[in-house]
Order: structure tokens, then sequence, then C-alpha cells
């Protein structure tokens, strides 16, 4: 290829990169000129986009008859371009919490999480005893593992034994008035909270589950944690004392009286009983006599 093919391969080239760019500045030195083909030129320039750190602009230039015709102008990876992961689509990389309202999951025929359920068979009293006896009905029903699953999750989260508020609790979720039990195969180890003032309220907890809220427990009455009011010194106020009075003495207490002693009997004079009985002695012996 001579000089002046080159060069007007070149400017051809660089002009139809800029219009595919949009602006000049992208647009960076001239990489390589390589005739691919008879009559067929691959001319690429350096990317100067942030974000294409090994990209490449490249364009295809035909030569006929002396003129320069662009075939294709892109812009391409080179050997050490970053490139985006492989593409996966949305259904098989939406994860749990990715949801927001107004979305809508995809349908997924051979959901391993789930197996076939109850297939109604035309008989009403039959049908009505196994949708309202069992709860089926449905098209599909969680799979035994993925029971296990969901449960072993929801025990080990943040509403389970394990849990900070349940590790500080006095009482079980099983023992509280507002633990609503839920009926199906997790009855015996999950219910609902129904107290507005849990952060566990309208969740699924575990038996063992447990907060501050509990119907049962009361809060230790803990003394003011508010430090005392230090004493002020008003050292500017003056009291005016009187020291030449003396202040009212204070009454004497009023004494109790003596207790008087009682008055002593008068002592018992015998005298004239004696003389009575010796006369009485006297007067029988004088009748035996």
């Amino acid at each position: 290829m001579s000089v002046a093919i080159e060069n007007l391969v070149e400017s051809v080239a660089r002009a139809a990169v800029i219009e595919t760019a949009g602006d000049e500045s992208p647009v960076g030195a001239l990489k390589g000129v390589v005739e691919s083909a008879e009559g067929l030129v691959s001319v690429s320039y350096e990317c100067l986009l942030p974000g294409y750190l090994g990209w490449e602009w490249t364009v295809d230039v035909a030569l006929l008859d002396g003129a320069a015709t662009v075939c294709e102008s892109a812009l391409l990876p080179g050997e050490n371009a970053l490139l985006a992961p492989e593409w996966v689509p949305w259904s098989d990389r939406v994860r749990p919490g990715d949801l927001e309202p107004g979305m809508v999951l995809p349908y997924v025929a051979d959901d391993e999480r789930l197996v076939p359920g109850y297939t109604a068979t035309g008989d009403e009293d039959l049908d009505h005893m196994a949708i309202f006896e069992f709860g089926l009905g449905r098209e599909r029903v969680l799979a035994p593992e993925a029971r296990e699953t969901v449960a072993e999750r929801w025990y080990r989260g943040s509403h389970g034994p394990s849990a900070t508020s349940a590790v500080a609790s006095a009482e079980p979720c099983s023992t509280c008035a507002f633990w609503v039990p839920i009926s199906g195969s997790f009855r015996m180890l999950f219910g609902a909270c129904a107290n507005e003032w849990s952060p566990s309220d309208g969740r699924v907890v575990s038996v063992d589950h447990g907060c501050g809220a509990h119907s049962q427990t009361e809060a230790e009455r803990r003394l003011s944690e508010w430090p005392g009011v230090e004493p002020v010194v008003d050292s500017g106020a003056i009291d005016s004392l009187d020291l030449v009075s003396d202040p009212d003495p204070d009454p004497e207490p009023e004494t109790e009286p003596e207790p008087q002693p009682a008055p002593q009997q008068e002592a018992y004079d015998d005298t004239e009983l004696t003389d009575d009985v010796d006369d009485l002695v006297t007067d029988d012996e004088v009748a035996a006599e």
C-alpha cells in the first residue's frame, strides 16, 4: 500500500470514528492499519472513554480505483479490554430481597423447591375435606426438603433463639399472650407476633424467641440515672442576726406528779380476843368440875 493510499485511508477512517464517537475527544492515537483482505483495510484508534480501558475504535475501509469507502465503524474490545461479566437472565440473577412493590417474579416451571399439590377430583365432599382439613387446593406446595430449608433459615435468622433480643429475654415467645400459633407443618416450631410494641410485630418467630415486650415481664425499676444536684451556696446573701437579746427559752417540760404511797392498814389488836378465849376456857373447866 502506497503512502498516499495509506494517508487517504487514515483520514477517511478517522473522520468516520469521530462521527461514531460523536466527538473528537474520545478518539486517541492511531494504533494500527491492517490490510485484512484485497481492497479491504482495518484501521484502529485508541479509545479514551472513561471505563473503556483497552477498547479500540475500529473502522473497515474498502479501496476501489483509488477511492476509499467506509464499510463499518464500531467500538470493540481489545486484547486487554475490561469486559462486563457474562450476561445472566434476570430470572436467574434475582435474589431474596430484590423484589420491590410493583415487581413480579417470573414463573419457574421446574422450581426444585416445589412439588405438585392436590388435584381436584370432582367429588365436592372429598375436595372440601382436602382443602379445608389439610390446607391444600393449590397446584404446587413446598417440598419436604424446601420446608426443612425454610425452617433452618428462619430458626437461624433474626427471629430465632440466637437473636440478641432472644438471648436477653427472660421469657420465650411461646409463653407470651401476643404469640399467635400458625397451622401446618411449622406449627410446633413457629408462630406469629401480634404485639405492636415488639420489633417482631407481624413476623414469624420461633417458639423460643423472645424480646422485651413479653406480656408477662416487667422492667426492673431503677434509680434515676440523672446526676444528683449539687448544693448551691449563695455567698452574696446576708442574714441579719440579733446578737443582743436572748432567744425565747424553750418552755420547761411539765413534771409528772410523784406517786403517793398506798395507805397502811392499822395493826389488829387481838388482846381482847385472847382474853375472851381464856375466859371461855375457864368456864368450861368449871363446868367439868
